[in-house]
């Protein structure tokens, strides 16, 4: 007969700790933080009135615009400055007068929810027009889209609704234009 075989030592062995699972990581969202620079192209409806005349007029418009977001999380907040060229020519209940809009530029303060490569965002700002027949300031506000087709490079889609006093020099004489854009962005 033969003794009976032992393995290793009469000891018993340290437990083994189990390997911690890393925490798992929650998306805070998308980072739109830095400066961004574009282009966009859109159309721009113009009209007002007094009590003697009506005018209007819409046209394509395109520009270029700048600023920067600064992102919170969930909330991102941002400046940017843009500038439109157009030709709108302005009527008067249908009768061309031969005066236009030539170009507005913009400076918007921005606000939005950040969805991950979707921003949702309300802006408002001062606009300033310029006519053949001078220009003139006033406000605006709006609505608008982004998404993120890469980290860089930014599709929007927005909406503005601008109102301008005494638009043609004209005390009383009131004008609201109507703005809608595609623009292209790319951030640094």
């Amino acid at each position: 007969m033969a003794p009976p075989a032992f393995a290793g030592s009469l000891t018993e062995p340290a437990p083994v700790a189990a390997p911690i699972a890393p925490a798992p990581v929650i998306s805070t969202g998308g980072d739109w933080t830095g400066f961004y620079a574009g282009v966009q192209v859109g159309n721009l409806d113009i009209g007002g009135s007094n009590l003697a005349n009506e005018l209007g007029g819409d046209d394509t418009a395109y520009g270029l615009h700048a600023g920067y977001n600064y992102d919170f999380g969930r909330w991102v907040l941002g400046g940017e400055l843009d500038y439109d060229w157009t030709d709108v020519d302005l009527d008067d209940a249908g009768v061309a007068l031969g005066e236009t809009v030539d170009s507005v530029w913009r400076a918007k303060l921005r606000g939005g929810y950040d969805f991950g490569s979707v921003l949702l965002f309300g802006t408002l700002g001062y606009a300033d027009v310029d006519t053949s027949f001078g220009s003139e300031g006033g406000d605006f506000y709006g609505v608008g889209l982004s998404y993120k087709l890469t980290p860089q490079f930014i599709l929007t889609g927005e909406y503005l609704k601008h109102n301008f006093d005494d638009l043609t020099g004209v005390t009383g004489f009131d004008a609201e234009a109507d703005s809608i854009s595609l623009r292209a962005s790319w951030q640094f």
